[in-house]
């Protein structure tokens, strides 16, 4: 499978670890940078190419680093069609691709070790989305609104 990868300064480490355990594990990573570690670099460049790409390539998946992870997925999410999702332990990894057919892992690596990370990523390229009607529905639901900016009904009362 291609992977996008996506990062700053504060994932650098973990991104060099991660392509070299993706080719390992006989996936196709594909580095959107940061290329050099630089200390005072911004995050949005790499992850929002990373994203896009994601997005552009139907059946890969992307991986946004950062120290906490939390702008990394806000940036990714900004690309019409990303559903990156912010992961902090096994279950919220498989979750994520279980229930809400993320494409995009967000990672903080300032909150996990190596092992522990990859072990996130793992999960997250090994589960499938579950086709559940309600998931399906709940992304019907975001998806639409991202392209016509139509809030989805609210349910009726009673």
């Amino acid at each position: 499978m291609r992977v996008f990868l996506g990062t700053d300064h504060a994932g650098f480490e973990l991104k060099e670890h991660l392509v070299g355990w993706l080719k390992a594990n006989g996936h196709e990573p594909v580095d959107c940078g940061a290329f050099v570690y630089d200390a005072v670099d911004d995050y949005p460049p790499f992850v929002l190419r990373a994203a896009e790409r994601t997005v552009a390539e139907p059946g890969s998946l992307g991986i946004v680093i950062g120290g906490s992870g939390n702008g990394e997925q806000i940036a990714a999410n900004k690309i019409k069609g990303a559903r990156a999702a912010l992961v902090w332990n096994e279950e919220t990894a498989v979750l994520a691709r279980e229930h809400n057919d993320a494409n995009i892992i967000s990672l903080g690596s300032r909150q996990h070790d190596l092992d522990t990370a990859t072990r996130f990523v793992q999960l997250f390229l090994e589960t499938h989305y579950s086709k559940e009607p309600r998931h399906t529905r709940r992304i019907k639901m975001i998806s639409g609104y991202e392209h016509t900016g139509d809030l989805p009904p609210l349910p009726r009362e009673g």
